[in-house]
């Protein structure tokens, strides 16, 4: 059973009891706080796991406490909120928030969010290989092998995969793969990101219309898919 610490901050007493309850009742220690500068001094003191974190504070925006906090911090962030549209969740995960889940939400869809969020956090980036089903990347060498066949890739590709697979099962934004791999200014070349990330398919995927291992999440960005 888990024993990792959640910080939930919510102004709603009702939410907190909701999430401090469900929480309890599956062995993890929660802290509470109700504003998003109350978030930011309990993330520092108490050092939480991961952050559930509404979007919507009395003295500050979710998003604005992501920003602050991804300054110091890596701590695995989710986000609650009531607006489910595209463009609130683009700016969560730019912002740095790990995932974005739109209330009303299921117990059961929480949980499985936090522990996928844990397990990423989890994951040590510095492991020289990286394996997911019949794709092998070997980071230190610069290998890249699909079911046992050496795959060769440009240096662009190659760098577009390193990402992704430093944020395995994460949700990346266009934007944020852009700026990571070409840079700050092209942050709004949105073609030439899909045209190598269609090239990259070709030579990774079994079937590159039927993607196994990145997988697009629509109007938003792209996951690579961990075992």
């Amino acid at each position: 059973m888990p024993d990792e610490r959640v910080l939930i901050v919510d102004d709603e007493p009702a939410i907190r009891k909701f999430l401090q309850v469900t929480l309890t009742a599956q062995a993890y220690n929660t802290i509470e706080a109700v504003s998003g500068q109350e978030a930011l001094v309990k993330a520092a003191a108490d050092k939480p796991d991961i952050i559930v974190l509404d979007i919507g504070l009395p003295d500050m925006n979710g998003i604005e406490v992501t920003r602050l906090l991804r300054q110091w911090t890596q701590i695995p962030i989710i986000i609650l909120s009531v607006r489910g549209a595209e463009s609130d969740k683009i700016a969560a995960l730019d912002a740095g928030a790990d995932d974005y889940l739109t209330k009303p939400f299921g117990v059961g869809e929480l949980l499985a969010r936090l522990r996928a969020a844990l397990r990423r956090a989890a994951q040590t980036t510095s492991e020289p290989v990286f394996t997911s089903g019949s794709l092998k990347v070997d980071l230190e060498r610069r290998l890249i092998s699909v079911s046992g066949s050496e795959v060769q890739l440009t240096p662009t590709e190659y760098e577009l995969l390193r990402v992704l697979i430093t944020h395995a099962g994460k949700v990346l934004t266009h934007r944020f793969l852009l700026r990571e791999v070409w840079g700050a200014e092209y942050g709004e070349e949105f073609h030439m990101l899909h045209v190598n990330i269609s090239n990259l398919r070709r030579k990774i995927e079994p079937d590159s219309a039927r993607p196994q291992f990145i997988i697009t999440e629509p109007g938003i960005g792209y996951r690579l898919r961990t075992d």
